[in-house]
């Protein structure tokens, strides 16, 4: 048994909340007031228990969104996140639970989120991005299913088109190492790379001509 002894104000719809003189833990006001708290209220071990767990659980849910406001996020990604930040397993992984029914963890579209950022600021072949999503802890399938429509052929071709541009006044061999290195760098394969720049040659010498 405890009693409440002070609740103290810290942040923005935040208590602290003291149990027989002592900080005991930090919980919403929005729950202080469903679970009845106030100063001089006698609460069980129990109660205090299921108290704390719930401030923790909503810290964690606090660190989370927070997380995520800069970018959508891979489960992987979250729970490795949650674990450096010294959360109890339990309660990352009820937190983790809850964002996936309210659908802010989400591998599918963060997969799909993913390549589409790729393709569109730093294009990579398919099988790069793959291994970047599987770094990320995405499964294999669904790593799998967010690429299945990419052309490595057009990837490539809109990743240097424009640098192409830049290089026209260079000769055909140093046109072909320089991009080539960029495409490689990006793991394309050599197939993909000789038709690519073979054809970013050709329009470079038909619009010099």
């Amino acid at each position: 048994m405890g009693m409440v002894t002070t609740l103290e104000d810290v942040r923005q719809g935040h208590v602290k909340v003291f149990i027989d003189g002592f900080f005991s833990f930090v919980i919403s006001k929005r729950d202080a007031v469903r679970y009845g708290l106030k100063v001089g209220h006698a609460l069980s071990d129990d109660k205090i228990a299921e108290l704390r767990h719930s401030a923790e659980l909503q810290d964690c849910l606090d660190a989370t969104l927070h997380f995520l406001n800069y970018r959508p996020r891979s489960e992987a990604e979250v729970r490795l996140r949650l674990r450096r930040r010294g959360f109890a397993r339990d309660v990352a992984e009820e937190t983790i639970v809850e964002l996936k029914r309210r659908k802010l963890i989400d591998d599918a579209a963060f997969a799909q989120f993913w390549t589409e950022d790729r393709l569109a600021f730093k294009p990579r072949s398919k099988e790069m991005i793959k291994l970047e999503l599987r770094q990320k802890g995405v499964a294999s399938h669904i790593a799998e299913g967010a690429t299945a429509d990419l052309n490595d052929e057009a990837s490539a071709y809109e990743a240097v088109a424009k640098r192409a541009q830049r290089m026209s006044s260079l000769n055909y061999e140093e046109f072909c190492r320089r991009l080539s290195g960029y495409l490689r760098r990006r793991g394309f394969s050599y197939e993909v790379i000789g038709r690519v720049v073979k054809r970013l040659w050709q329009e470079s010498y038909s619009h010099s001509s």
